[in-house]
């Protein structure tokens, strides 16, 4: 995928850099009742915020009840990619149960005049599917998508060994069902509060990598790749 330069960068959402499933209606579970004004059902809009998300939440029912974790994701098309070690809880449960994935982007604090109203400016997509075990010749793909969602080094880096593969769990989760909401603008504040003497307004949040910082055990000579510092602040 391209790698947006900063965390949850809104041009991310202009270009998803892969085909994308044709857009379906919102399902029972993904149609909002609360905040309807605010939901995008939109494939494109579900992808650009899963592709602009740095995590993403994983959501599954175990043996012990429900556990969320944050995890880290990658996109091919319409399939999300997740990997752990072989014997990792969370991905086996919601291969046995099913699983739901969470993204989240940040733009900012809306603040009101009543703090009853304050709030933030977000993106955010919820995706459910029937996740399932990647074995043969696409484990390698699906892993290269996960890691160069994390930092596009891929090329740069030694390859996995087979033996590494071995001992890797990856899930692959075709979006089945999807939806967006979005945030952005002002505070609503009450009609009669207009006048009041409190300030209103927002606060944007910005996310940005920084500069990269050698290994301490980095050998002599050794510069930092170009994908890196492209996206960096090297």
């Amino acid at each position: 995928m391209q790698h947006p330069g900063r965390v949850c960068d809104r041009a991310a959402m202009s270009d998803t850099g892969h085909a994308v499933p044709p857009s379906n209606p919102p399902s029972a579970r993904t149609t909002m009742a609360r905040g309807a004004a605010r939901a995008d059902y939109r494939i494109e809009t579900v992808l650009s915020i899963i592709d602009a998300a740095p995590i993403c939440h994983v959501a599954v029912t175990g043996d012990d009840g429900p556990l969320v974790l944050p995890m880290a994701h990658g996109r091919i098309d319409g399939t999300l990619y997740l990997h752990g070690a072989v014997a990792n809880s969370i991905l086996n449960a919601g291969i046995v149960g099913g699983m739901c994935a969470t993204f989240t982007c940040l733009d900012g604090l809306v603040v009101a005049r009543s703090p009853l109203h304050n709030s933030m400016n977000y993106r955010c997509a919820v995706v459910l599917g029937t996740p399932h075990r990647i074995d043969g010749g696409d484990k390698a793909a699906a892993v290269r998508a996960v890691s160069e969602h994390v930092a596009p080094a891929w090329s740069h880096g030694r390859a996995p060994t087979e033996q590494e593969l071995r001992r890797t769990l990856v899930v692959g989760m075709a979006i089945e069902e999807a939806s967006a909401k979005v945030r952005s603008g002002d505070p609503l504040d009450e009609p009669e509060d207009l006048d009041g003497p409190w300030w209103a307004g927002t606060v944007p949040l910005t996310s940005a990598w920084g500069t990269p910082v050698d290994a301490a055990d980095l050998g002599p000579g050794i510069a930092v790749p170009p994908a890196i510092s492209s996206f960096a602040g090297g």
